[in-house]
């Protein structure tokens, strides 16, 4: 009989089966590690599709291991992403008319966010950003478009919309909410006239369809 894949002897904590919570606090780690400056955005993507990949906790080990933090923020405290030393600048807005804007992948999200499809589509793509704020508000607004925010388990979600002839609220979720204290906010707000604005949450990118439950 062939060795089960994923066993571990008696003691062997590592070759013990992950999570999704324990890859969120990893990617946590990575994204933190990114707005020090520590790692570029590249690494970071690369870094990141190693956590949704791995399996046990040796997986995980070399992906953080050059990244001791030698200290943490206060609570309020949100990372900001450094390029050449200079604190960067998330795009403060997205824009599609008659036509398709996505925003993806590993990206700056500013406090505030502006959307705004004039029959168009806008895809906000929330899984792997980093957030500047532990509080991000987002204007969307749609006029015979649809704007689609999509956001990890881990994040808050609160819409406040207004539906004209349309739809505005949220979406059926892909995957169950998985909230703590430190969770981050999005609070969506604006309208939707005979258009569609949603939030949905979702599992990491890159997982495959038949892990991905229905609820």
């Amino acid at each position: 009989m062939g060795e089960l894949e994923g066993w571990s002897a008696p003691g062997d904590l590592s070759r013990m089966r992950i999570s999704d919570a324990d890859r969120h606090r990893v990617a946590e780690v990575l994204r933190q590690a990114a707005g020090e400056g520590r790692l570029d955005l590249e690494k970071l993507d690369e870094r990141l599709e190693l956590t949704f990949t791995a399996k046990t906790y040796a997986d995980l080990v070399p992906i953080t291991a050059d990244l001791h933090l030698v200290s943490h923020a206060p609570a309020t405290a949100s990372p900001v992403l450094l390029v050449g030393g200079v604190p960067a600048v998330g795009p403060a807005s997205s824009t599609a008319i008659l036509g398709d804007r996505k925003r993806r992948g590993v990206w700056q999200v500013p406090a505030h966010h502006t959307a705004f499809t004039l029959m168009g589509s806008i895809t906000l793509d929330l899984r792997e950003a980093i957030l500047t704020a532990r509080e991000t508000t987002i204007n969307a607004n749609a006029i015979m478009g649809e704007i689609k925010i999509l956001i990890p388990a881990h994040m808050h979600a609160l819409v406040d919309g207004t539906p004209i002839m349309g739809d505005y609220g949220q979406g059926k979720d892909k995957v169950p909410a998985d909230l703590r204290p430190d969770s981050p906010t999005i609070r969506v707000k604006g309208v939707a006239l005979m258009g569609s604005a949603q939030v949905v949450r979702q599992p990491p990118p890159g997982t495959p369809c038949k892990f991905i439950g229905t609820y």
